[in-house]
């Protein structure tokens, strides 16, 4: 602080943070700018097609346009933005070729990780299991979808814990970037979120009791019924998807 010549109150002086002052330690500016966009686009709290500005970007994180740029460059590897030269960078709409095989790709996964969980699930972990579907059912009721959305990220990783095969989860993460993306149009459905957590409540009573067959078939079903809806949420919302899924071969 400094007294003024003129003897009135001392003036506090407001010395401004360094950009990186607010970030966590060993987080990049372009791993930061990456994270929070990353989240925001597959949590839809920035819609397919909207616009993006490097320049914005850079004055919000206080930061140069570079970071940002290397950010944008990762974003767009996992097709989450879409860079036009002439026109500027978007958030990716949601291509619907991803969807299919990437729902396939994750029942597969799954329906190991329940196996081997009802062959060796303890009763500590099914009763971890349980509470988070107590939870879920919580946050239904309360309307709550990132507190539904949360609780059903925790229920996934649980089941590969509970199968001792947590890197599981790990690859599952790599898999389902659009299925989260699309699942989030999902959960304003009536019934939706209460149908989810019945879902879930299934393959726990199967891995309770130690039965490998019916949770696979409880997994597979609470999946594929995220599959068979695709089509109705594309024509609901036509301007979030891209057809890239190419015209079927000639017969």
């Amino acid at each position: 602080m400094e007294a003024p010549a003129n003897g009135s109150a001392p003036v506090r002086r407001r010395v401004p943070k360094p950009a990186s002052a607010s970030r966590e330690r060993g987080i990049t500016a372009a791993q930061q700018v990456y994270q929070q966009l990353r989240a925001e686009i597959v949590g839809l709290r920035r819609k397919p097609g909207e616009p993006l500005s490097e320049k914005e970007l850079a004055q919000a994180h206080g930061i140069s346009r570079t970071p940002v740029r290397e950010a944008m460059l990762k974003l767009a590897a996992e097709r989450l933005v879409e860079v036009f030269p002439q026109s500027g960078t978007f958030v990716a709409r949601i291509p619907l070729s991803d969807l299919p095989q990437s729902i396939i790709i994750r029942s597969a996964l799954e329906e190991a990780s329940v196996r081997h969980a009802a062959e060796r699930a303890t009763p500590d972990q099914i009763a971890r299991l349980t509470a988070i579907i107590d939870r879920q059912r919580v946050v239904t009721a309360a309307g709550d979808r990132e507190g539904f959305h949360a609780t059903d990220e925790e229920f996934h990783a649980g089941l590969s814990d509970a199968a001792g095969l947590p890197g599981i989860w790990t690859l599952i993460q790599q898999v389902k970037v659009q299925i989260d993306r699309y699942r989030r149009l999902t959960l304003p459905e009536p019934g939706r979120m209460e149908r989810v957590v019945e879902e879930h409540a299934a393959v726990v009573a199967a891995i309770a009791a130690h039965d490998p067959d019916a949770a696979a078939r409880a997994i597979r079903h609470h999946l594929g019924n995220l599959r068979d809806g695709i089509d109705a949420f594309r024509i609901g919302e036509p301007d979030w998807f891209i057809d890239d899924r190419g015209a079927p071969p000639a017969s």
